[in-house]
């Protein structure tokens, strides 16, 4: 047994770093995060990060990975103001099947600010002494060979360059991974890799809610229908702290939301399948201006298709897929992930021969359940795709559609879907005898002539 010390090195500071190296404290002695630009001291906006001027949701399976890592968090961002939502009790979606029921509780989320929601967790992870952070630094590239990756090559603001000798090097730097590249200079082959692009432009603005909805207000989303070959449009209102709402409107190809105030109201009310949105926020407060962003592709990196993998490396998060923002499953992968990080190193230890090709295997059944979750709607947008939608991809959806119709009046089956939808549950569960049956079947109820809001929603917004 040697009595060396054991270091891993984690390359980026947002959240799947963080709980990576939150994941790494323990089974190694030391943990430094590698993090390009300054972090933030409280909630406030962290550079390189454009999504977390959009809607976030942690769902519950990605908030029970999270509070397993760092134990207290949900208490912290509840105290902080984040409401617990249930859904889908508290949730008014209309889907291309018609109103969703708002049914007992299956599932829940947590809905807040990215910034709040990764200020609470940076606090929390950073006080732990085993984890150091280096910002302000930029990783350069692996050190080692094909066959064992011993480090990482490191450029600080003032230019001066250095190797941080590692045990393990985990890559959690997001879309902007170089991990393909850094893998061909090691001199391994390309990893295989999908991308599904729908073209969706987001634009978002917070607003101060009224004073009647400020607390226990639902959240509002009137879907994207990518059937007809028309344009998807949709808009999510989402309640978050400090009595506010952000609104995102979303858009594909000739169908993009407005980047000006007068524009993404308009949107709301006009080009929405339902103008709820715009009702809603006709009595609130607009607080922010219209942030745009484009960068929406889902896109995969099948690293745990390789050939052959470095010892000593292991890619997570945004880094391995990263995927639409508005099904809100990117913090959720990170989290189990990272709870996957932590349990397959805890099992064989950090030295372990073939370590990193267990995680990485390993890391792929999370993203796995996300990666088809999001594509499953986002391949029949026109042009997501070279080809198109597979022959399987197209049985899938027309199976999942069904299934989406008879949940419109159907509890049980809404509930199955809702517990896939939250990651609480596999796939597999959809294809119970009693789930096919209930979808050949279809709604037990008959379709909802509007928004099930209740009446006291309705005055609270000024409906």
């Amino acid at each position: 047994m040697s009595d060396r010390t054991t270091t891993a090195v984690v390359l980026g500071g947002s959240l799947a770093g963080l709980l990576a190296a939150r994941a790494l404290a323990g089974p190694a002695d030391r943990v430094v995060v590698v993090e390009r630009d300054a972090l933030p001291d409280g909630p406030a906006p962290r550079q390189g990060l454009p999504q977390a001027r959009h809607v976030h949701q942690l769902w519950s399976g990605g908030a029970r990975a999270l509070e397993q890592l760092v134990p207290g968090v949900i208490g912290r961002l509840r105290a902080a103001g984040v409401t617990r939502l249930p859904v889908t009790t508290d949730m008014v979606a209309l889907s291309p099947h018609g109103w969703f029921r708002r049914w007992g509780e299956s599932a829940f989320m947590l809905p807040s600010s990215r910034d709040l929601l990764d200020s609470v967790v940076r606090q929390q992870v950073l006080a732990d002494g085993r984890i150091e952070l280096v910002q302000r630094t930029e990783a350069l590239g692996p050190a080692g060979t094909g066959k064992a990756v011993t480090g990482v090559r490191v450029r600080a603001d003032d230019g001066s360059e250095r190797t941080l000798p590692a045990d393990l090097v985990v890559d959690a730097t997001g879309r902007a991974s170089r991990a393909p590249r850094w893998l061909a200079s090691l001199g391994l082959p390309a990893p295989e890799r999908r991308e599904v692009d729908s073209g969706i432009v987001y634009a978002s603005r917070l607003f101060r809610a009224p004073d009647q909805a400020r607390d226990g207000f639902p959240v509002v989303h009137v879907q994207a229908d990518p059937r007809d070959g028309r344009p998807g449009r949709g808009g999510v209102l989402m309640p978050i702290e400090d009595g506010r709402w952000m609104v995102t409107l979303y858009g594909s190809r000739g169908g993009e939301p407005a980047a000006d105030a007068a524009g993404f109201l308009r949107y709301a009310r006009e080009e929405l399948s339902h103008p709820i949105v715009a009702d809603l926020l006709a009595n609130a407060e607009p607080l922010s201006e219209v942030a745009l962003t484009r960068t929406t592709a889902n896109r995969r990196w099948f690293y745990e298709r390789m050939p052959a993998w470095p010892e000593g490396f292991v890619v997570l998060g945004d880094a391995v897929c990263a995927l639409n923002p508005v099904y809100g499953h990117g913090m959720s992968v990170a989290a189990q992930s990272a709870v996957v990080l932590r349990d397959v190193v805890r099992r064989h230890g950090m030295r372990s021969p073939g370590l990193s090709r267990r995680i990485q295997k390993a890391v792929g059944r999370p993203v796995r359940a996300a990666w088809d979750l999001s594509t499953g709607v986002d391949v029949f947008y026109p042009g997501a795709t070279e080809g198109g939608p597979t022959l399987r991809e197209r049985v899938t959806a027309a199976y999942v559609r069904r299934l989406l119709h008879t949940a419109t009046g159907n509890g049980r089956i809404a509930r199955r879907v809702t517990d896939v939808t939250a990651l609480e549950r596999g796939a597999e569960v959809l294809l119970a005898p009693s789930v096919v049956l209930a979808a050949a079947v279809g709604p037990l109820r008959p379709p909802l002539a509007g928004p099930p809001l209740t009446t006291e929603e309705r005055k609270a917004a000024g409906l």
